[in-house]
Order: C-alpha cells, then structure tokens, then sequence
C-alpha cells in the first residue's frame, strides 16, 4: 500500500497566477510558505520557512482567482507531483509543486460578527478565537480526476461548507 498525501497550513506569498485553456479550464498556480519555529542550544528562538509551489485546476483555480490573495492563510490538501523539463541551455531541471485537491481560507479578521455567509453567498463559519474559516473543498469527482488537466468533462461542483478539514484524512 502507498499514499501520496500532504496537508499544508500556511500564507499565500503571492497572487496567484491564472491561465485559461480549451474549454474554460482554469488552472492557478501560487507559493505558500509554511514556518517551523523551534529554540536552539543558545536559547535562540530559530524560524524556517519552506516554500511549496501550489497548482490547483477548474473550480479551484476559478476560487483561487476570486478569494485567495498575497498573504492569505490557507489548509491546503492535495499530493505531491514532480516533473522535470530541458531548460534552454539543454539542462535537466526538476519541480516539485503540490497538485491540491481542497483548500480551506482561513481569515484573521478580528471583530467580525458570525453569519450564515459573507457577501459572496459562501458559508462561513465562526471558530473560537475570532477566525473565521471559508470551505472551498472540491467535491464531486473522484479524487485522482479532481485537479488534472484534460480529466473530467465538466468543472467540479462548487459545493461549498459540508465537515472539517480533517474530514477526509485516511486515518
């Protein structure tokens, strides 16, 4: 048995990047940066970054357009793909981005009243601390045909709200 999982809590580093193809597939592509904060041997306190190179397609891309800007925080789930490419000085070059198959925004709005939905008609829920989380999960479609080029006819159902992120975790 294999899995190919990865889940992500982090800020967008910059807008995305949203490119149209044949038939209106989108097809969004974003860095998050993830940090990892720890005290070293001198009593320092040490933060590392990672940077993760996000792709997600059809009514992902379409929300990514829409909602997620530099800075946002994100829980992003999805499977790790590589591929490589000959640059033009003839070099092999590797990429390893993250093919997200949900992607939950998570806001930091302080003072903001709970409601059943934001201005754009998407459920948004209140958490404890102020932070109100919009669902953005894709359903409808089987898991590997969610996010990948030239797979599926039509764009996925733009369900939005329906459980927790962890919800779809294999264990």
């Amino acid at each position: 048995m294999s899995l190919n999982k990865v889940i992500l809590v982090g800020n967008v580093g910059k807008d995305p990047v949203v490119r149209y193809f044949d038939k209106g597939v989108a097809k969004a592509t974003f860095p998050l940066a993830t940090s990892e904060s720890y005290t070293n041997q001198q009593g320092e306190s040490v933060t590392t970054t990672e940077w993760h190179n996000i792709v997600v397609w059809r009514a992902l891309a379409e929300v990514a357009e829409k909602h997620v800007k530099k800075g946002t925080q994100l829980y992003v789930t999805g499977k790790i793909k590589t591929r490589s490419y000959v640059d033009k000085d003839g070099n092999n070059k590797y990429i390893t981005e993250i093919l997200a198959d949900a992607m939950y925004i998570i806001d930091r709005r302080q003072g903001t009243a709970a409601s059943s939905s934001d201005n754009s008609g998407h459920p948004e829920t209140q958490t404890s601390n102020n932070r109100s989380e919009r669902n953005y999960p894709a359903q409808g479609k089987a898991a590997d045909s969610l996010n990948e080029p030239g797979r599926g006819d039509e764009p996925l159902n733009e369900e939005f709200g329906g459980g927790s992120p962890e919800d779809d975790l294999p264990f």
